[in-house]
């Protein structure tokens, strides 16, 4: 019975392909919803020392990934998670500068995404928890009038390698995303 269905499907498929716009289902979609959020430059992170009001404050992740702190310099951010951040913090303030630290990492401002080609207006924008490629159309002004409103190229950071794919334009966007509506023919 499945083996029947999935050629009903790769049938359906094959014949919507030739007059629709094609959405790649890949590692990139699965990589979308796997795991919680990493962090990377251009984020900004409120950090708590708790009872070290001196410690605490909101710091920039530069370019290379890292912030820096008071008493222990810098701390390697990319790729990591506010929790794993959370730990690597207390580990440097145990090592000579505090008992028992207690660290709380929260994101405050969220990393950019870009959106490119058929919009009013082309550019880099703040991140909104929630986004859809549509919602993002929307913040750029919307679609000019030979926008493609049906899909979009998006390109990510997936795992130290920029990754592009045609996603439907409901297609979840995340912080430092790239997308790019191209021009439709009719």
């Amino acid at each position: 019975m499945s083996r029947r269905l999935a050629s009903l499907a790769l049938a359906v498929a094959m014949t919507a392909g030739a007059c629709a716009p094609r959405y790649v289902a890949s590692d990139y979609t699965l990589a979308q919803q796997a795991g919680p959020y990493r962090l990377a430059s251009g984020d900004r992170l409120r950090v708590i020392v708790f009872g070290q009001d001196n410690l605490s404050n909101i710091y920039a992740v530069d370019g290379s990934g890292r912030i820096s702190m008071p008493l222990i310099d810098t701390v390697e951010v990319q790729g990591r998670t506010t929790q794993e951040l959370e730990k690597a913090i207390e580990a440097k303030l145990r090592g000579g500068f505090l008992r028992e630290p207690k660290v709380s990492v929260e994101v405050d401002t969220y990393r950019p995404f870009f959106v490119l080609g058929e919009v009013t207006n082309s550019g880099q924008f703040p991140y909104v928890n929630g986004m859809t490629v549509q919602t993002a159309v929307a913040i750029a002004g919307g679609f000019t009038p030979r926008g493609q409103r049906a899909y979009a190229e998006v390109t990510r950071q997936v795992e130290d390698q920029l990754v592009t794919a045609s996603v439907p334009i409901t297609y979840p966007v995340q912080p430092g995303d790239t997308i790019v509506i191209k021009e439709r023919w009719f």
